[in-house]
């Protein structure tokens, strides 16, 4: 028997002419990437083992056919880097990704993204191409780059790598109505950049933060700074306040990788969170040799709600989550 639905929810939340700017800008992105020689690939949306990052859940898809569980890629990374290991070059992908538990303005548990692996390219030349293709859509600005520590020291008058962990929940305390019975000195940091700095960023340019903590690193590489600071080579790229994209100078080290892995799983015990396997095949492919690149994670649907002037994803989206 059918399930009675409402007179209105079988239409599509995103006007049809918003639905017309997305194709368009998507013929856009992909004579973008074919004017550079960068290779579109495809890669599977079922994964065998998800990314281990605490803040982020997978969303389990059981198979017959599969010996074990599967999940919903929340990004492509995992199989990108492996055909950049098999001697792909510059690749990019225009894909569906997954994250569980993520609904709001801004979110949508099913969403686009633009993941793109530049062989060869520093993180200062994959920052400069990320605004680029970021002006197809929004029109030119200038770019600006400045570190993690500029940002807090602008914003705050505060260096988040020196501060004490007291310091910054007493900074967090004046800027964010946020309240946490216990917080780390990693999410007093999350807290202050997303509600005292991130929303700051991009006013009439493409602002760039880079080189974040080393504990923020996920897969990018860690050196150190000017000043001897271990940092992560990663920025986020910022518009009208809205972060739009993730890149980094990738992580090359398999024993480092499984190192890392380690650590967010010890965090995702401390947190009560589930512990999803390690997908061994990145672990093989990166042993192999990954070559030097810089790669970048941009989200499409937060692109097209800055280029239309949209308040809530489901805009620029025809089915959002109550209406799949």
């Amino acid at each position: 028997m059918s399930a009675v639905v409402a007179d209105a929810d079988w239409r599509p939340t995103a006007p049809l002419q918003n639905l017309a700017v997305r194709a368009e800008l998507l013929r856009a992105l992909r004579d973008f990437f074919a004017e550079r020689g960068v290779l579109e690939v495809d890669t599977p949306l079922l994964a065998s083992a998800p990314v281990t990052d605490p803040h982020i859940e997978a969303v389990a898809a059981a198979h017959p056919a599969a010996a074990g569980e599967l999940y919903l890629q929340t990004s492509p990374e995992y199989a990108m880097k492996r055909l950049l290991a098999a001697g792909s070059g510059p690749i990019y992908q225009i894909c569906k990704a997954f994250r569980r538990g993520e609904r709001g303005a801004r979110h949508n548990p099913e969403f686009t993204m633009v993941e793109w692996y530049r062989t060869g390219f520093t993180l200062e030349q994959l920052i400069e191409e990320t605004a680029a293709l970021v002006a197809l859509a929004v029109g030119p600005r200038p770019l600006r780059v400045l570190s993690y520590r500029e940002a807090f020291q602008q914003h705050l008058q505060i260096d988040p790598h020196t501060a004490t962990e007291a310091e910054l929940a007493a900074c967090a305390r004046v800027h964010s109505h946020a309240a946490f019975d216990q917080a780390d000195r990693d999410t007093w940091l999350q807290l202050l950049i997303s509600t005292a700095i991130e929303p700051q960023l991009g006013r009439g340019e493409f602002t760039a933060v880079s080189d974040f903590p080393a504990e923020q690193a996920a897969l990018a590489r860690v050196e150190p700074d000017h000043g001897g600071t271990p940092v992560a080579r990663r920025f986020e790229l910022f518009v009208d306040g809205v972060e739009l994209a993730n890149g980094y100078d990738e992580l090359r080290d398999a024993a480092e990788l499984e190192r890392r892995w380690q650590r967010d799983l010890a965090q995702r015990r401390e947190r009560g969170l589930g512990e999803p396997p390690q997908d061994g095949r990145l672990l093989a492919a990166m042993a192999a040799g990954l070559p030097a690149c810089s790669g970048v994670a941009l989200g499409l649907d937060r692109l097209l709600m800055l280029a239309l002037g949209a308040a809530s994803i489901d805009e620029v989206l025809a089915f959002p989550l109550e209406r799949a």
